[in-house]
């Protein structure tokens, strides 16, 4: 019978246990955290859902209408077009720069937990040709992601639009609420075959690119003939690792939620707090100001990271674990790095054949 993906969860779970606790290491623990978080692997389970803020019926009449006014009193927009474009571009190179950096660290957390030993500095500079060929797939990926979105919506907009349908909508609700409903489900396709082409290269292209020094494509290539071969392996690892990640998301979740608490409300009162005394003082909107609250959610937002990464360290090692495991048994490469031959026994040196000690002749007898 062939290794399933159920029969992976435990091995997975022996692992993170010998890895994290087998003695426990607070500097191995951060270490892990630092580079799950900087890999992007928090979406994989570790990550706390964020709740959507609730529909507050707000009066129309009374003092809220005079709150955007008061703040943005004296506000000349000319004068913030530079500073709204040099977020926007900073915005947009930090972000390419994560993906790089994300890229090299998702070798060191494959390292890492392959080894039982994170080593940061090491496989950082030893994985820049693997990083950048995965940073390279990574931001193809995103363009064809964002073409293809366009295009899905971009087509059916501009036919309706040709069609007439969008400047006299009433006379054809009945072919606008299908074509909608099946854009929908054109999306909700779309996303999901993203995601799954996503998932499956951290978990299956990542480890042949690791230890063969492939690019994508080629890892690509092997793992589309091996899940040819074995579709419904590869379907239940699918199906049971989104029962797992939505298992860990529910314990890590309600663990960040009483961490937020904690140490987040405190955050926000003061943040409040010190809003309302700079309002009370007469300070108003400046890019000074906006800077500083932007900087300051920033912080707070790293520190919101940082500590949901904290949390989510058990995740971080499992689900590679889990992956490893099962790609194992069906990649040799793979099985041979994650179960190490034993070192032979010596052979112990055979002993000299078995020789009479030497007897000097009798004497001869005094006649």
């Amino acid at each position: 019978m062939p290794f399933s993906a159920l029969d992976a969860i435990n091995p997975a779970i022996e692992h993170t246990k010998r890895q994290l606790f087998k003695p426990f290491r607070f500097g191995q623990w951060t270490r892990v955290a630092l580079v799950g978080l900087l890999a992007g692997e928090l979406s994989s389970g570790g990550g706390c859902n964020v709740p959507s803020i609730p529909n507050l019926n707000i009066p129309h009449n009374g003092p809220s209408q005079h709150v955007l006014p008061e703040i943005f009193n004296g506000f000349d927009p000319s004068l913030y077009i530079g500073l709204i474009f040099v977020l926007v571009f900073s915005a947009f190179v930090l972000g390419i720069l994560f993906m790089y950096v994300s890229s090299v660290m998702r070798f060191i957390l494959f390292d890492g937990v392959l080894a039982k030993e994170c080593h940061i500095r090491a496989g950082w500079g030893r994985r820049q040709l693997e990083g950048w060929r995965y940073f390279l797939w990574k931001l193809a990926y995103a363009i064809t992601t964002f073409c293809a979105a366009i295009a899905l919506l971009g087509i059916p907009v501009g036919f309706a639009f040709v069609m007439g349908w969008l400047t006299d909508p009433k006379q054809h609700v009945v072919v606008l609420i299908l074509g909608g409903i099946a854009l929908f489900f054109l999306l909700a396709f779309l996303v999901i075959a993203m995601v799954v082409i996503y998932v499956l290269t951290k978990d299956f292209v990542i480890p042949q690119m690791a230890l063969e020094n492939i690019g994508a494509m080629e890892g690509w290539r092997r793992l589309w003939a091996m899940m040819k071969a074995e579709t419904g392996g590869y379907a239940g690892y699918i199906g049971m690792k989104i029962v797992l990640a939505i298992v860990a998301g529910i314990v890590i979740g309600i663990i960040g939620f009483i961490f937020a608490l904690i140490i987040l409300v405190p955050a926000a009162g003061v943040a409040i707090a010190a809003v309302l005394a700079a309002k009370a003082a007469g300070v108003g909107w400046t890019v000074y100001t906006i800077t500083l609250a932007v900087v300051a959610g920033c912080v707070l937002l790293a520190v919101f990271l940082c500590f949901s990464s904290l949390i989510s360290v058990p995740a971080i090692v499992f689900f590679p674990a889990y992956s490893m495991y099962f790609f194992a048994a069906r990649y040799p490469a793979l099985r041979s790095a994650l179960y190490p031959a034993l070192p032979a026994a010596p052979i112990p040196p055979t002993p000299p054949p078995y020789q009479a000690p030497f007897l000097p002749p009798n004497p001869e007898p005094i006649a």
